[in-house]
């Protein structure tokens, strides 16, 4: 006789941007082992990443690079600043399909208002220029909340720009899918757990397969001087270790004040790293390793 059988493992609490029916659900449902996760929705990027702090997750989804409009920069700045215990520990890939949606069966040419998040009108913008110019474009929380509010509010002259899962869950109606500038419109997500648990790696599909990334962010007085970004730069050029991004943000304390965020092609502990690192140091007020991870496998058809 075999004994009892053993308990199914605890799955862990994920949070993401929500309410369900966000790329942010998407994106953490495409990228993590098949029964291995617990989805747990939050209202904002923000609180997503603050229930992570208070340990009221195991791990949290959130967005921080699209191909068409660049960095979300309210990841960016908080992994800089507010939650600077937060950790990334694996990213994923998810291509972006964005659909005009409203409460009922309607034209663009009798929509006056839009909703979305702010970061998707961008990512549409000859769609809306060329179909919707007479209607308004207001911000919403997430692209769910835009499609749940549209079909709260009702009739025809009211739309948002969302996905289609999120259509079917709240009973909207598609009017025209695929209004996204460019058909490999693709966002890139990063898996975050707090600082202690930076060395357990996510449920991912993927695990293990990709290259090594290395992401950090610095500053420092020296930013004033001639050449302080070439030397800094230099301290991964005499090393070979190859930067694949670096841009600046605005450090809001004072005009003229920045942070730069760098990804390396690389992991944190390897020796040259280190001894980048260390240079850097030396040149900066601060610098800070924002994770080491494997990078997400590219989707396929993508253009390179």
């Amino acid at each position: 006789m075999s004994g009892p059988e053993a308990p199914p493992a605890p799955r862990g609490r994920v949070g993401y941007l929500g309410p369900a029916g966000t790329f942010s659900e998407e994106a953490l449902l495409a990228s993590a082992e098949d029964g291995a996760v617990e989805p747990i929705p939050l209202a904002s990027i923000y609180e997503t990443v603050m229930a992570l702090r208070r340990g009221e997750l195991d791990w949290a989804i959130v967005p921080i690079e699209n191909s068409l409009e660049g960095s979300i920069n309210a990841t960016l700045d908080l992994l800089a600043d507010e939650a600077s215990d937060v950790r990334i520990v694996g990213e994923a890939i998810l291509r972006v399909r964005h659909a005009l949606i409203a409460a009922e069966p309607t034209t663009p040419g009798e929509i006056t208002t839009v909703l979305s998040h702010p970061q998707v009108p961008g990512q549409c913008t000859r769609f809306l220029r060329s179909e919707l110019a007479q209607a308004r474009i207001l911000p919403a929380a997430s692209t769910a909340e835009a499609v749940r509010t549209v079909v709260a509010q009702g009739g025809r002259a009211t739309a948002a720009l969302g996905t289609e899962l999120a259509a079917e869950i709240y009973g909207a109606t598609v009017v025209r899918r695929g209004v996204e500038d460019s058909e490999d419109n693709q966002t890139r997500f990063v898996w975050l757990a707090t600082a202690e648990r930076a060395a357990a790696e996510p449920p991912l599909r993927s695990r293990g397969t990709g290259q090594w990334r290395c992401s950090i962010v610095f500053w420092g007085a020296g930013a004033a001087h001639p050449g302080w970004l070439v030397r800094c730069l230099g301290e991964f050029a005499a090393r070979d270790i190859n930067l694949t991004r670096i841009e600046s943000r605005p450090r809001r304390t004072r005009i003229g004040s920045y942070m730069f965020f760098a990804e390396l092609a690389a992991r944190d502990d390897d020796p040259a790293v280190g001894e980048a690192l260390a240079g850097l140091a030396g040149l900066c007020e601060q610098v800070r390793v924002l994770g080491s991870y494997r990078t997400a496998p590219a989707l396929p058809g993508a253009a390179s």
